[in-house]
């Protein structure tokens, strides 16, 4: 993390990626910091498929675990860093941090731009959005303009955009393109997001707050069986679900693919 407010932890690293060991408590105080502190900085919310794809990339790894903070987001990869030896904390989800930052803006006076969806997706989630905390949401864009994500560089596209998330005056941006798509877009643009502080890669939410799809209940959430409900409304999934036991197998195999990362002043290395 480049934060001067806050003094990271050693990280754990499971397979190619590095995760920060933070509660959900913490990850609210570090978001706070980040938004008082100015200057931009990118979450990564990894699950279990996303740290198994990575595994057989090192090259995309290596890029992503440059964000300001990664989190868990995925019960499979708290279960896998307890086998392993080095537990992560808890479970630390996208959808939560994004409440909370909604949470945030409202209560600090900041703005948030909406980039995702299908087109009517983000517009119908900042109404909603607007219903519950107020004029918070400078902005949206749906995700289905042409870019460098997509393939198509230097497109006039996504440099439209680039120019709506700036003059919206926003400084927390939702982007919800999926992996890895959101955080190449968010590395492909960083540099000319002028007004952006908090920036994180969160999938499907837009479709939540939008009320487009509907959040596992309760019950599956307490029970870390949120992927059991997803599979339950959608059987397809199954191919997809099946990263979890495929992962917790790999590392019962080889507790040696999860391991620290020792955060110093000079830099980090592993142990």
């Amino acid at each position: 993390m480049s934060s001067t407010f806050y003094n990271p932890k050693d990280k754990i690293k499971i397979f190619n990626t590095v995760v920060d060991p933070v509660s959900e408590k913490e990850s609210r105080e570090i978001l706070s910091g980040f938004l008082d502190e100015g200057g931009f900085h990118w979450i990564f919310t990894p699950n279990t498929e996303i740290v198994m794809a990575l595994r057989d990339d090192a090259e995309k790894a290596a890029v992503m675990n440059e964000a300001d903070l990664v989190v868990p987001d995925g019960i499979g990869l708290v279960i896998g860093s307890k086998m392993g030896g080095h537990p992560l904390e808890e479970r630390v989800t996208g959808y939560d941090l994004s409440i909370y930052l909604l949470e945030l803006a409202k209560e600090k006076n900041e703005r948030i731009f909406f980039l995702g969806g299908e087109p009517n997706v983000a517009a119908e989630a900042k109404k909603r959005v607007e219903e519950k905390y107020g004029p918070i949401v400078a902005a949206e864009h749906h995700g289905y303009f042409k870019g460098a994500h997509r393939g198509y560089e230097n497109s006039e596209e996504e440099a439209a955009v680039i120019r709506a998330i700036n003059e919206s005056g926003a400084s927390i941006l939702f982007v919800g393109l999926g992996f890895p798509k959101q955080e190449q877009f968010l590395l492909n643009n960083r540099d000319k997001l002028e007004n952006i502080v908090v920036a994180i890669g969160n999938g499907g939410v837009l479709d939540v707050l939008a009320g487009k799809a509907k959040r596992a209940p309760d019950i599956f959430i307490r029970l870390h069986l949120e992927w059991f409900y997803r599979l339950l409304k959608n059987p397809s999934r199954i191919g997809r679900q099946m990263a979890i036991p495929k992962f917790l197998w790999t590392i019962a195999r080889n507790k040696k693919a999860v391991t620290v990362v020792k955060e110093n002043r000079g830099g980090s290395h592993e142990s």
